[in-house]
């Protein structure tokens, strides 16, 4: 009996959604109410058709020639969650009643194709999302077959609807799975490849299209076969032996293997190791060759210990331990591959034993005794009711050592439902579980460390809830707050609002919810209570950990003692605010000394002037001239004494004076007839260079000429011990955005280069040392430096530096 004939059996004597002939009415009515009289007679085809509709494990229907439901079985309505009167309701907007029970996405979709359906005779097939009865969509097939009448044409419609919503997720997971096989391909450290049973190449994986700098669509060329084009990639002393043993496999069938050296796309050749296995189908014919070329030139070049080596690897790999075995469906085994031979050192026929079940000799001779009960009882329990084998356990190997073991098997059942033959595969997770190992006691350690570092740790949800403390912090919150162990639900805001200072608690809370709202995380200074009720300070770190899409999963927190450092922090501030005063009082001795110190020099000159013009007013006659430019130069020293002490005065008040541009030649000429008397007086000559390009540049003249004399001074008085000739050479020139100016000797040196410029440090015996403090703090202040070249025995040049351009330009 087909679907189509049940179908419409059971449409006769089943639940219609319409009005049905009082034949129908009446049969209902049968079936609601036995009927008196002698026992039941079998049953009819119809009966026994309804039955089979209603115990199918899917919803069957039927339909009128325009697409109205007129039969659905019972179990639709449970599963719809409808009345049957509901079912088929249409409306202006629903021509079949289906809107509110098909996903939206799906209904124009369906509705078309029934549409369609209704219209050509077509069999009717869809796949839709239905809303089950508890608002859940589902992914269900919707299949229908036309009904006939003696003329051909459509009297109804007969189908089912099949609940294929585990289909559709395991679908989703191959696609998954097949992207990535594809992606895995691709990323494979070697060369993967594909060719027809004529061996024309078809497929490159990723790495070997950018090895060869081509795919297989560029390998077509006029007049050349695909297998031409990559063979010219391969080095000329191997092509001839790789066409040939490529040709030997295509025309026997044979795998491939072999080492040649293949060009890469830079023009380098590289060995390489290919492989390559044909695939059959069911009557032996190729169908396709399916290979693996390894780039092993490094190994290559190792030569014989590399070639050794690779021998083992080859030796380990044909050794991988993964057993494949067969039972029959009693559980006698009947087949193990040549890897289980290997790894146990027995045949399937070692297992014949009088008085013995081959299933118990096999448990017995490779089963750990300490696993063999376990593992013949779950075998025997699986075997009893076809459930599907999986135990980890320990199989003895050849040599007597038992290793650990991931064993699965399946059966194989035929189209009766019987099981003809079980299926399993043992893999050998020996390493694994000695690393599964590794990672717990790697695991205690690591929270034997978290423990007792001597810092708080502690995690919470993404929405703030503590989940994890410490050990050390959990015995801090037990010495703090007696009840922690009871606590059911622990919130962070009754932790900081019984564990923290009120002054910093509503600070912590507002902090840490912010935090968790945005994502951010933070850093808190706060003062919590220890145990004997006292408060010590104390940062908090807050740190997000999120997952590959960047949702928060958890938060991570740190506290630690701070305490003591912010007591140092708290005396150090009080030592930095006793040292500021005690510099005030120290600038005020250095404006002191600095005024003293560069005042001495214009001071000198008037004295020296004052001499001089009472000499010439003491001769007879009196030289009135000389005596007149004589005054000129005492008026013109004490003006300068006056505006060095104004400038020193307007430099540690940090105030700039008016700067204008001038030129540093007539600067350069003015500081030497200044200081021509000491030269003399030295025995030394001044030798000037200005280069020609450099341009006027802006500066305070006094200031600038103070440095100038004050660096010609020093160089002078160094050379005033040294033998031989002493020159004192000074010069400027153009530096970039700067002037260059260098003022150097040939006295001893310079000791002490690194303190030379501190304020107080002379090495002069009636020096006062602030000179050269003083000419640093002029030339910094007009956008230069100040710098000393040379050591000790080989002279000094003192150089600075001047801008071009003022350094607020």
């Amino acid at each position: 009996m087909n679907l189509q004939a049940v179908s419409g059996r059971a449409g006769v004597a089943g639940t219609r959604l319409c009005a049905g002939s009082g034949d129908e009415r009446e049969l209902r009515k049968e079936r609601a109410t036995p009927s008196p009289g002698p026992p039941a007679a079998p049953d009819t085809d119809e009966a026994r058709a309804l039955k089979i509709v209603d115990g199918m494990p899917a919803h069957a229907w039927a339909a009128d020639a325009a697409g109205q439901i007129t039969y659905a079985s019972p179990s639709t309505f449970a599963y719809l969650g409808v009345a049957q009167e509901t079912l088929n309701s249409p409306d202006g907007e629903d021509e079949f009643g289906w809107r509110r029970l098909i996903h939206p996405d799906d209904y124009e979709r369906v509705a078309a194709r029934w549409r369609h359906c209704l219209r050509t005779g077509d069999h009717y097939d869809a796949e839709h999302r239905l809303r089950r009865a508890d608002g859940v969509y589902r992914w269900v097939r919707n299949s229908g077959r036309p009904s006939r009448d003696a003329d051909g044409n459509i009297a109804g419609w007969y189908g089912t609807t099949i609940d294929i919503e585990d289909l559709k997720q395991v679908e989703a997971e191959l696609r998954a799975r097949e992207r990535e096989l594809s992606h895995l391909v691709d990323m494979v450290p070697s060369h993967l490849w594909r060719l027809t049973p004529d061996g024309e190449p078809i497929f490159f994986n990723k790495r070997m299209v950018d090895f060869l700098g081509l795919d297989v669509a560029d390998t077509d060329r006029p007049g050349k076969s695909r297998l031409d084009v990559v063979i010219e990639a391969v080095h000329p002393d191997d092509a001839a032996a790789f066409r040939g043993a490529l040709e030997h496999c295509l025309a026997t069938g044979e795998n491939f293997a072999l080492r040649y050296r293949l060009r890469r796309a830079d023009g380098v050749y590289h060995w390489m190791s290919s492989r390559g296995e044909p695939v059959r189908d069911e009557n032996g014919r190729i169908v396709q060759w399916y290979g693996l070329c390894h780039d092993i030139d490094d190994q290559m070049r190792a030569e014989e210990a590399l070639r050794g080596r690779e021998r083992e690897l080859s030796k380990l790999v044909d050794m991988v331990p993964s057993l494949l075995w067969r039972l029959d469906p009693g559980g006698e085994p009947i087949f193990f591959n040549r890897r289980s031979i290997d790894f146990l050192g027995l045949d399937a026929s070692a297992f014949d034993k009088p008085g013995t079940s081959r299933f118990d000799a096999v448990i017995a001779s490779i089963v750990h005794p300490q696993d063999a009960p376990a593992v013949a009882e779950a075998l025997g329990r699986c075997l009893a009711t076809g459930a599907q084998f999986f135990m980890r356990y320990r199989l003895r190997r050849v040599d007597g050592v038992y290793r650990w073991m991931s064993g699965r098997a399946e059966p194989l059942r035929d189209d009766h439902g019987r099981i003809v033959q079980w299926y399993g595969l043992t893999v050998d997770i020996d390493d694994q579980m000695q690393a599964e190992e590794a990672l717990r006691r790697s695991e205690h350690r690591l929270q034997q460390m978290i423990d007792a570092v001597p810092v708080r740790i502690w995690s919470a949800t993404p929405t703030g809830g503590p989940i994890y403390f410490n050990k050390r912090y959990q015995d801090y919150l037990r010495s703090v707050i007696p009840e922690f162990d009871s606590l059911e639900q622990p919130s962070i805001e009754r932790f900081v609002q019984e564990l923290i200072h009120p002054d910093d608690a509503a600070t912590v809370l507002h902090t840490l919810g912010e935090s968790f709202e945005t994502g951010s995380s933070t850093v808190m200074r706060f003062r919590w209570r220890e145990r004997d009720g006292t408060y010590r300070w104390a940062e908090c770190r807050v740190e997000p950990r999120r997952d590959p899409d960047g949702t928060i999963g958890q938060w991570y927190g740190v506290s630690l003692d701070i305490d003591d450092e912010v007591r140092a922090q708290e005396a150090l501030q009080q030592a930095s605010e006793r040292l500021a005063t005690a510099t005030q009082a120290a600038s005020l001795a250095e404006l002191s000394a600095s005024i003293a110190h560069e005042v001495n020099q214009p001071l000198a000159a008037i004295v020296a002037n004052s001499h001089a013009c009472h000499r010439w007013l003491g001769s007879d006659p009196p030289n009135l001239e000389r005596v007149r430019s004589t005054v000129e130069r005492i008026i013109r020293n004490a003006n300068s004494a006056a505006s060095v002490v104004s400038r020193i005065r307007a430099l540690f008040r940090q105030t700039i004076e008016t700067r204008s541009r001038s030129s540093l030649d007539g600067l350069v000429t003015e500081a030497r007839g200044l200081l021509a008397q000491l030269a003399v007086k030295v025995q030394a000559s001044i030798q000037t260079r200005v280069e020609s390009d450099i341009p006027p540049i802006p500066f305070d003249r006094v200031q600038i000429q103070q440095v100038l004399i004050n660096l010609m001074r020093n160089g002078l008085e160094a050379m005033q011990a040294s033998p031989g000739p002493r020159t004192l050479r000074v010069g400027a020139r153009r530096d970039g955005n700067f002037v260059r100016v260098e003022v150097g000797d040939s006295g001893p040196g310079v000791e002490n280069p690194d303190k030379i410029f501190d304020a107080f440090f002379t090495t002069k015996e009636s020096g006062m040392g602030m000179g050269l403090a003083i000419s640093r703090s002029i030339v910094e202040s007009h956008g230069g430096r100040l710098w000393v070249e040379g050591g000790k025995g080989r002279g000094a040049t003192f150089v600075f530096t001047l801008p071009i351009e003022p350094p607020d330009a």
